[in-house]
């Protein structure tokens, strides 16, 4: 409507299509939102990405907040309002058995496995066998990754197996908010344990590897729309934009896998 029916009233005179202009401007800025997101660090990076190219076509504006899954929860289950949710798949089924997400509109974003990085330009060992894996982790001198939420579970379990806990509890580096590969580029860690796009995306570090394949576990992303939204229009268009082939694409190129 906004060129066609200005250009119709233009022969009415220009105040009459400044009026239309100024309504036709209001109209579309009513229309636009601030679509509240919390996300699991997991995919931080990819979503600062994507997120400017959401506001590009939409016109809505993206506020987004990062933190390990368990602990959004817990703001959430606190009361705190949000739009869309993308945590780890447990959590987010959780929310919706809560009858806190609606579920309906739960949609797997992303996948990612689990891998090992150091800081860029160190020494790297060998990490493509079990055993070899197990040797590195024995040898590092420090090693980050999450003290809570799934990445941080998985590792847990991957050293429980390799029955080296009591060997890497004095040396863990344990991580909240930040992401581990954050420690390992300060020098504050020699290698970080976590979701493989998370580590490709910290500037400072490089992947060593992912784990092998007997050890590797996948961190399903899902999202969903609250319950409660104050903008569920807006969050359903940043869920199907999310998933779309524009943000696979970009998912892709930072290491994550589609799919449940």
């Amino acid at each position: 409507m906004a060129i066609n029916e200005l250009r119709r009233m233009e022969k009415y005179g220009p105040l009459t299509a400044l009026v239309v202009g100024f309504l036709v401007i209001s109209a579309a800025e009513a229309a636009a939102a601030d679509v509240k997101v919390f996300s699991t660090i997991g995919v931080r990076a990819v979503l600062q990405e994507l997120a400017p190219k959401f506001e590009s076509v939409s016109q809505h504006k993206v506020v987004m907040t990062f933190d390990v899954a368990n602990a959004l929860k817990r703001r959430i289950d606190a009361g705190e309002k949000f739009d869309l949710a993308i945590l780890t798949a447990p959590v987010l089924d959780e929310l919706i058995k809560q009858g806190t997400v609606l579920a309906e509109t739960r949609i797997v974003v992303a996948r990612g496995g689990m891998g090992l990085a150091a800081r860029a330009g160190a020494t790297k060992p060998d990490i493509g066998s079990v055993e070899a894996f197990k040797r590195a982790l024995l040898n590092a001198k420090s090693i980050a990754y999450p003290k809570e939420g799934l990445a941080g579970i998985n590792f847990t379990k991957v050293q429980e197996r390799l029955q080296i806990v009591e060997d890497i509890k004095p040396k863990a580096r344990l991580t909240g908010a930040d992401s581990p590969a954050e420690l390992v580029a300060r020098g504050e860690a020699e290698f970080a344990a976590h979701i493989i796009p998370e580590l490709l995306a910290t500037q400072g570090v490089e992947l060593l590897g992912p784990f092998p394949a007997e050890l590797q576990s996948y961190i399903v992303l899902s999202g969903g729309v609250g319950a409660n939204a104050s903008e569920s229009k807006a969050a359903r268009e940043l869920l199907q934009f999310l998933v779309g082939p524009a943000a696979l694409s970009a998912m892709k190129l930072r290491g994550y896998q589609s799919g449940s």
